[in-house]
Formats: structure tokens, C-alpha cells, sequence
């Protein structure tokens, strides 16, 4: 009778043990979404891994090109940013306190360094998804979110998982003086069919109005871009400030998309209490294209996390980028 209790009570504590670890990770996954029920699957974190990227067995798709995407630092210290004119897309973000981060994505061309190299966020794994398994170079992220990017179906690399790949600026200070050798990470160039966002290059869209200035405004941070017609290009400053990099060279872009969405508060927060905004990029809505000095206002849709975007005029009409960088800026729609 003592055995037989012995080993139902070992029953019932097993069961505890497991009934209490399932509601463990249910809670941790619970933790790391954004407090608006649940996210819909295809938002980027809905396919999970199974093992660690370098660990897992070669997929049928491993010799795919994938383009290689860094969390890159923008607040005024971290300037002038380095290997960012080598990007072939950036895409500006608002994050905690109303300030900016970017996310540089390389595919045609890998720059000796590119940084400050910072912290990633919830909504980078959506607007990711539209990419074959992109490797994603940042800092580190909050604890609560780090299960969430390790099970995205993307190559997460950090200092800790790829230290040789990183390296610290003697003219900086932390956190501002992170930067990351590319070539550690990808060897091969992806090439420009990794872009698969949806971007299409061509010649410009009937219609538009002249603009040779545009300005976006985040609470404590803002972009203009202004139109020099001797380079055939725009011109970037960040609050204010023309924006160089760390050799000097002027950051002019091609195109400039304000792509206006959806910015809702997501679960976490930074150390200071800050919330940390969350940027759908699925969905559809209005957006402005800047290009060869006219403004075209344009429609953007994208129906799924894996799907790229299409911008489109009124009529319905594919909307052509010019041929060169392009930036993003995602605003706030009214």
C-alpha cells in the first residue's frame, strides 16, 4: 500500500510538473504579444522553429539567396552612421520616447561595416516575413521578445551568437559603438533576387505634383528629404542635420516611400517605462512617392506577413520605383 501510494502521489507530481511548464510557455508567448488578442498567424511569428538556425537540418530551400537585414542605432550620438549608403532599401521605425531606428537590408552590395548596431523590435519580425529566411543582425532585444524572434523563421544573430562578427568603435561610446563586418555573416552577396518585397523599377507613373522638400515627424525625431536635381537624388537630414556617413558621404536615396499605417502600443516596454510602438506593415492604406522630384500619392497593400507590398495609383496602375536606394518611412496614418 506505502509503494502503490508512493507512486500515485509520483504520478500526480509529474503531472503537476508538466501541467505547470506548458503554462510557463503559454505565458512567455502570452508575454510577448501585444496585448490586442491574438495576433493573426501570418504576422511573422506565427511559424516557429524547432531548433536553433545553426543546428537545424538543411532545409530543400538552404541554397536560396537571402538578404541580410541590421537593426541600425539613429539617435544623435550614433551619427554618422556607417555602410549605410550600401543599402539597397531602409526602412525607418518609431520606437520608445517618439524616437527612430532603422533596418538597413543588403542584397546587391555588403559594405566592409555597417553600424551602430542596436537593439530589434516586435514588429520587425512582420515586416521580415516578406523575405526567404533573412539573417537579422541586432544587439539583443528584450527578454520577453527573445523567444519570439529565436522561433521566427529567420537567422537571428547577435553579438553572443556570432562575436567574431562584431566589433567596437574606439571613437564611440557603448551602446553607440557596435558595428558589424557583413561579409562574417553572409559571405556570398544575396543578389538582387532576394529582394522579394514587392519593389518594382521603372520608368515614373503618369501624374504627380512637383515637391523638392518632405518632412516626417515622430514626437522626438524627424526625417526630411530634399530633392537635388545636379544628383538626381534626395537628400536626407535627421532632426535637422544633413545626414552623412562616417566618410563623409551625403545619404541620397532615390526614391522615398511615407508608407502611412497603423502605430499601436505593443506588451513591452524599455527600461525607462517606455512603450514600445508597434508598426503593422500588413494591411493596406495611402502612401506618398517621392521620385525625380514630383510626389505621386499612391495606394500600398500588403494581404500577408509573407507577401510583399504593392503600391499602386488610384486606377489601379503598378507604381514604378527609380532605379537606386529606396527609404521607407512608416508614419502614423490619421
Amino acid at each position: 500500500m506505502v509503494g502503490m501510494a508512493g507512486t500515485e502521489q509520483g504520478a500526480r507530481t509529474r503531472r503537476a510538473r508538466t501541467a505547470a511548464a506548458l503554462l510557463t510557455v503559454t505565458g512567455l508567448f502570452a508575454a510577448g504579444c501585444t496585448g490586442h488578442g491574438t495576433p493573426p498567424a501570418d504576422d511573422g511569428r506565427g511559424q516557429f522553429r524547432t531548433a536553433h538556425p545553426s543546428t537545424s537540418a538543411p532545409s530543400k530551400e538552404a541554397d536560396r539567396p537571402s538578404v541580410l537585414a541590421v537593426k541600425i542605432d539613429n539617435v544623435r550620438a550614433a551619427r554618422p552612421q556607417t555602410g549605410l549608403d550600401a543599402a539597397d532599401v531602409v526602412y525607418a521605425e518609431q520606437v520608445e520616447g517618439g524616437l527612430s531606428r532603422l533596418m538597413a537590408v543588403y542584397a546587391t552590395k555588403l559594405p566592409k561595416a555597417v553600424g551602430p548596431v542596436r537593439s530589434a523590435r516586435e514588429s520587425d519580425l512582420e515586416l521580415l516575413r516578406q523575405f526567404h529566411e533573412p539573417t537579422l543582425a541586432f544587439s539583443g532585444a528584450q527578454g520577453k521578445l527573445m523567444p519570439l524572434i529565436n522561433r521566427a523563421p529567420l537567422v537571428a544573430r547577435t553579438p553572443e551568437q556570432a562575436s567574431g562578427a562584431y566589433f567596437r568603435g574606439a571613437d564611440r561610446v557603448v551602446p553607440h559603438n557596435l558595428f558589424l563586418r557583413p561579409e562574417s555573416l553572409v559571405p556570398v552577396t544575396p543578389g538582387a533576387a532576394a529582394l522579394t518585397n514587392g519593389f518594382r523599377y521603372g520608368p515614373a507613373p503618369a501624374g504627380g505634383s512637383k515637391d523638392t522638400s518632405e518632412t516626417v515627424r515622430y514626437p522626438a525625431a524627424r526625417f526630411t528629404f530634399t530633392w537635388s536635381q545636379s544628383r538626381k537624388r534626395w537628400l536626407v537630414s535627421m532632426d535637422g542635420a544633413p545626414d552623412v556617413t562616417a566618410d563623409g558621404k551625403r545619404l541620397a536615396p532615390a526614391t522615398v516611400v511615407v508608407q502611412y499605417v497603423k502605430i499601436r502600443k505593443s506588451a513591452f516596454h524599455d527600461f525607462l517605462g517606455n512603450n514600445t510602438p508597434y508598426t503593422v506593415t500588413v494591411g493596406s492604406g495611402r502612401a506618398k512617392v517621392l521620385r525625380d522630384g514630383r510626389a505621386y500619392d499612391v495606394n500600398w497593400k500588403r494581404a500577408k506577413a509573407t507577401d510583399g507590398t504593392e503600391f499602386t495609383t488610384k486606377d489601379g496602375s503598378p507604381v514604378n520605383f527609380a532605379e537606386g536606394q529606396v527609404w521607407v518611412v512608416f508614419a502614423k496614418a490619421s
